[in-house]
């Protein structure tokens, strides 16, 4: 089913909603009431192995094919969530699929890569580069495309536009509609299309985003995406963007010891596999709040947990760590 809102095209990628589940025992182990921490599923979102980029995709592939495209492009880092679940909307879609991908090629795919071949996307490698230079590698790409009649539609990086940030409006008032007490909503802060689109649907001051590393000013990037999802109207007078900016440590890709923490914790209360990058910081953030008293027992918190399970599997630190725990586990 496809729908229309501001002249903006939607694709149906999945079905709504997804759950929203109690999280009691990692709630004790933090410090909160046994009802006051739930999780909303977006990683159980069916598409290509879940996560929240298919709600940007059903909005930004929407956009795609009303305008006649056959080819999605994108671009990313080897491990990116959104560049695998654009190889999926294609496949669903029965578009192809390009990915621009930082880096070198690789001897064995792990991760996202082996998944990214599954689904059939073309790879490729811009080599190490920069933002600035991994952009002219996708405009050469684009219009190689375009000269062959391939009628490319570029994919925002991470999904993160206008467009696409409208399904986290929609995933916003979906998740009122469930937890109508909501008083935060914890998300892992990558492109900034997730928390744009949250804050918009349930105000600045219930959006509490981790930044991971992934834009180098996220709160200007927040503020770019919000202006235009206001518009025409003015963005109203609201409290000022909630943004932990504590937990990237060395860098995107590397593993700091909160989050190795933070992944464990919720592994061992509830079950519940985070990722290195996204909501594995997503988590550690969490801790830090509730320990902080920026967030408090007796108030509704829900944890979006936005997917990258397969990430997990192509990054090396916590490869390592895992085996280091599963070591101290075997007798």
């Amino acid at each position: 089913m496809d729908t229309t809102r501001g002249g903006h095209h939607k694709v149906a990628l999945a079905s709504w909603p997804t759950p929203l589940e109690p999280a009691p025992r990692l709630a004790q182990a933090l410090g909160l009431g046994p009802d006051d921490l739930w999780i909303k599923r977006d990683d159980l979102i069916g598409l290509g192995g879940g996560g929240n980029k298919v709600r940007k995709l059903e909005w930004t592939c929407g956009q795609a094919l009303a305008e006649g495209a056959r080819t999605l492009v994108t671009s990313g880092a080897p491990q990116s969530n959104h560049a695998r679940l654009t190889a999926a909307a294609g496949a669903r879609l029965g578009m192809d699929t390009v990915l621009v991908l930082a880096g070198e090629p690789t001897e064995t795919a792990a991760g996202n890569l082996a998944l990214d071949g599954l689904l059939g996307a073309r790879i490729v490698w811009a080599g190490s580069v920069g933002g600035a230079e991994l952009a002219a590698v996708l405009d050469r790409v684009v219009g190689e495309l375009r000269e062959r009649d391939a009628a490319p539609a570029l994919i925002p990086f991470g999904g993160s536009s206008p467009v696409g940030a409208l399904g986290y409006v929609d995933g916003g008032h979906e998740l009122l509609a469930q937890a109508p007490d909501l008083a935060t909503a914890v998300v892992a802060l990558g492109s900034g299309g997730t928390m744009a689109g949250l804050v918009r649907a349930l105000g600045a001051d219930r959006v509490l985003g981790v930044h991971c590393g992934a834009v180098p000013d996220p709160g200007h990037t927040l503020d770019l995406l919000l202006t235009d999802l206001y518009a025409p109207s003015p963005a109203p007078r609201q409290p000022g963007l909630r943004l932990r900016l504590d937990q990237v440590g060395a860098g995107y890709s590397r593993l700091t010891e909160p989050v190795a923490e933070a992944v464990l914790l919720a592994a061992r209360t509830e079950g519940l596999v985070l990722d290195p990058v996204y909501t594995g910081r997503a988590m550690a953030g969490l801790v830090t709040a509730v320990r902080e008293g920026d967030i408090r027992p007796g108030e509704r918190t829900v944890f979006i947990h936005t997917g990258g399970l397969p990430g997990l599997f192509g990054h090396q630190e916590a490869l390592l760590r895992a085996g280091e725990v599963l070591a101290a586990c075997t007798r």
